[in-house]
């Protein structure tokens, strides 16, 4: 697997612990985390929650986030390495954060387990990623406005490693451009 590999899903859904698996196990690899440019706002952050208003300041930073990413990626992709993107990208925002990236190939894996285990993963983690959003809602839009591109992997009984080796034997299933 080379290229860029896009890792989605909901929050809890295990896109850091699988993204950082799976560049591990490739030979030349960066771990792309999209919160990580969010986090980078130190005043002035809008973040961007149910009702944000379209076309306001937390959907134009969340736009920011997606093309700091993207740039990132191909960067990265550009000195030799896989790039492994890792960010919540739901709907439309999936398919406008692909357009921006540039490099060939490109994979989309999207982690999908069932929202029970998501909400049980997100009560036993220590760090909390539901605020104003709800398992619920979220899981919602995955299913129902997220195209359904790529690599799908309900991971509800998977291992990290297992997630790991699904995704490398489905390399070309996940391969979008």
């Amino acid at each position: 697997m080379h290229g860029v590999v896009v890792v989605t899903g909901v929050m809890a859904a295990g896109k850091s612990t699988v993204a950082q698996a799976l560049a591990e196990r490739l030979p030349r690899a960066a771990h792309v985390r999209g919160d990580v440019f969010r986090r980078m706002i130190v005043s002035g952050r809008a973040e961007y929650v149910p009702g944000s208003a379209t076309g306001g300041e937390a959907e134009a930073q969340l736009h920011l986030r997606q093309r700091l990413s993207a740039a990132t990626a191909d960067a990265y992709a550009a000195a030799g390495f896989t790039a492994v993107v890792q960010d919540v990208l739901l709907g439309a925002g999936l398919t406008a954060c692909l357009g921006l990236i540039r490099t060939r190939p490109l994979h989309v894996v999207v982690l999908a387990p069932a929202p029970e285990v998501v909400a049980a993963r997100e009560a036993g983690r220590p760090k909390t990623g539901y605020g104003a959003w709800t398992v619920a809602e979220l899981d919602a839009a995955l299913r129902a406005e997220t195209p359904r591109t790529g690599l799908w992997l309900d991971t509800s009984a998977l291992t990290v490693s297992e997630t790991v080796d699904a995704i490398l034997a489905g390399t070309e299933r996940a391969r979008v451009a």
